[in-house]
């Protein structure tokens, strides 16, 4: 297997981590892909006051320009009044994502309909990123909180 294949493979098991916590704090899946002509159905649909979520999301464009699609966009989560993004990051070995947080952060600044919280973790991230990425917190009011696995769990029990 190419690192690649490995990457989104690992990237993959993090996501179903993810949505595992999701579905076990009462939230139902409404739709697995949100393509761009199915995006504003689904978001006038999902007004509804029932948790809800759906993954790979397309919510506009970039700082780019190009497509972006979320991880997963959630409505129905009790403190958060509109709706909320998570986007997850694994990084098992030294790679490209530390070169990639910024990209993130400037888009959930920009370009996000809604706040985020940012999921990071697998020890191959550069430790002065992970905290370059959670100082943001403080200057990016749609970036709400940036979590490793364990602390997101904690968080989600609170918060979802």
């Amino acid at each position: 297997m190419n690192q690649g294949r490995r990457a989104t493979k690992s990237g993959n098991v993090l996501e179903k981590t993810v949505e595992g916590i999701i579905q076990g704090n009462g939230y139902l899946q409404s739709c697995e892909y949100i393509p761009k002509k199915r995006r504003k159905d689904w978001l006038i649909n999902s007004q509804e006051p029932i948790k809800r979520y759906a993954r790979q999301v397309y919510i506009g464009p970039g700082i780019y320009g190009t497509d972006i699609y979320v991880d997963f966009y959630l409505f129905g989560v009790p403190r958060i009044p509109d709706s909320l993004i998570i986007e997850c990051k694994w990084q098992q070995s030294s790679g490209s994502v530390d070169e990639k947080l910024p990209y993130l952060n400037l888009n959930i600044q920009n370009c996000y309909p809604t706040p985020a919280v940012v999921l990071i973790d697998g020890k191959g991230m550069k430790p002065k990123a992970i905290d370059w990425l959670t100082n943001q917190v403080n200057f990016n009011a749609n970036l709400l909180a940036v979590h490793n696995l364990t602390s997101f769990i904690t968080w989600a029990n609170n918060h979802l």
